[in-house]
């Protein structure tokens, strides 16, 4: 086994050698490819995908990648599309084929067929010479001068490229749909992403108890009205309306100030005007203004009427920090 520092230099090189096979992939962004982005755009179909060995696994991973950015996608195995699986491909659907040498036996079976349905067949080649590219529509070239495998053999450099010039094909296509970050959220509501752009407070402080005391409350009813709603702080109230709000702080600060506590009520330690959400409020927006006033605790206020607690821990459990 070679040593550290010699496995060091091949690590480094592999990323050099793979640095520079995506970096020639620029040549390759022509006319073809805009007029793939444009077949695409407006094709009412879906994109299927297919390939066989290595280049199948990246398909794989470009048709995740569509569907994520709103670019509607299957996969197909180029092996068992020959055994029955063409039956996938709808009258609209455009196909993309991935092939290093675009000469495998599955592919050259394959691509009559494809031909013969009459769909329109885009080809990610590593040869545009070769019996794919020739057959193809239209040709992205992912031609690489050779693998970063040390003998030329193992696919390295050309699958990266591969996944590159798919990378490159799916953010064009989000761009040219003016594809949002609420789009994206959409399809991946379970995500943290998902969670910033849906996730609202009325979705999290229902769960929390509804910590409130009247003014004229004394400190004993405030100190048991924290204590058992667990969050930190109580509302205060003037009537029906809120008047403030009283934390563990505030209570510390109190004792602070060698208070006579007999005489101390609600109304005298709270601090007014606190900081409020509505229940429509986007929870990211809740922890935005959280971190603005230094604080873990937002009372939750809809249309004056004072409804509970959204606390900083009810947004770490969603994982949106």
């Amino acid at each position: 086994m070679k040593n550290s520092e010699a496995l060091k230099k091949v690590a480094i090189r592999t990323i050099a050698d793979e640095a520079a096979a995506i970096q020639n992939l620029s040549k390759s962004i022509n006319d073809d490819f805009l007029k793939c982005i444009q077949h695409i755009i407006t094709s009412k179909g879906r994109v299927v995908v297919t390939g066989i060995g290595k280049s199948a696994i990246v398909g794989q991973k470009i048709v995740a990648t569509f569907n994520s950015t709103g670019t509607p996608a299957i996969f197909m195995h180029a092996a068992d599309a020959i055994h029955g699986d063409l039956g996938i491909i709808q009258k609209e659907d455009i196909i993309i084929c991935l092939s290093k040498s675009g000469e495998t036996p599955e592919i050259k079976v394959l691509v009559p067929l494809l031909k013969q349905h009459g769909s329109l067949l885009i080809s990610i080649a590593g040869n545009i010479n070769s019996y794919l590219a020739l057959q193809s529509d239209y040709v992205l070239d992912t031609t690489v001068s050779r693998e970063a495998c040390p003998n030329n053999l193992a696919p390295t450099s050309s699958t990266t490229a591969q996944m590159v010039m798919g990378d490159a094909l799916a953010v064009c296509l989000l761009e040219a749909r003016g594809f949002t970050a609420g789009d994206f959220a959409k399809f991946h509501p379970g995500g943290a992403l998902g969670k910033k752009m849906y996730l609202k407070v009325s979705d999290l402080y229902i769960r929390n108890q509804k910590p409130m005391v009247k003014t004229s409350d004394d400190i004993k009813k405030v100190i048991l009205e924290i204590s058992s709603k667990r969050l930190g702080a109580t509302a205060v109230l003037e009537g029906s309306k809120l008047a403030g709000i009283i934390t563990d702080g505030d209570l510390r600060r109190m004792l602070e100030k060698d208070l006579d506590l007999r005489k101390q009520l609600a109304g005298d330690i709270m601090s007014a005007g606190p900081k409020t959400v509505s229940p429509s409020t986007l929870v990211i927006d809740a922890l935005t203004l959280m971190r603005k006033n230094n604080i873990t605790q937002l009372l939750v206020v809809e249309r004056s009427s004072y409804k509970g607690v959204i606390h900083l821990h009810d947004i770490l459990k969603e994982g949106i920090i």
